[in-house]
């Protein structure tokens, strides 16, 4: 499968699957929402608490699976990780790319004081995924 096809598919829906490998090398698997720059970056939000994080530490590589509503077309997208460090501060980096992150994603948020009050509280960072390889079925 050509990559461009399969992040274009992904940018039709932002909700997706995320694998990462475990320490024992097995698949650990969060259903994630996902968003797809132009460049055909991936990111997705999380906590800096949760096994995917420390998985994506350990080793920077991930999967994402996007299937279509009616589940009869899907493509998986694989590559590279990097990984922001945990929002620290109101304004700093991490914080300001996830705005960036909810703003693709989602749209506008009705209160971004609170949004970023937040991510700090919550130790949110941004998985940045640089796909490589793709498979699937698509039309």
């Amino acid at each position: 499968m050509e990559l461009d096809a399969a992040l274009d598919f992904a940018r039709t829906t932002p909700r997706s699957v995320l694998t990462t490998l475990r320490r024992n090398g097995r698949p650990q698997l969060s259903n994630v929402t996902h968003a797809i720059d132009d460049a055909g970056v991936v990111r997705i939000s999380i906590t800096a608490d949760r096994a995917k994080y420390h998985n994506l530490r350990r080793e920077p590589w991930a999967a994402l699976h996007v299937t279509s509503a009616d589940f009869w077309q899907y493509a998986v997208l694989e590559g590279p990780v990097e990984l922001t460090p945990p929002a620290a501060e109101l304004d700093d980096a991490t914080v300001e790319e996830l705005i960036a992150y909810y703003r693709a994603a989602s749209g506008e948020h009705p209160d971004w004081d609170d949004y970023r009050r937040a991510m700090v509280a919550d130790r949110r960072a941004v998985v940045r995924i640089r796909p490589d390889h793709a498979y699937g079925m698509l039309p």
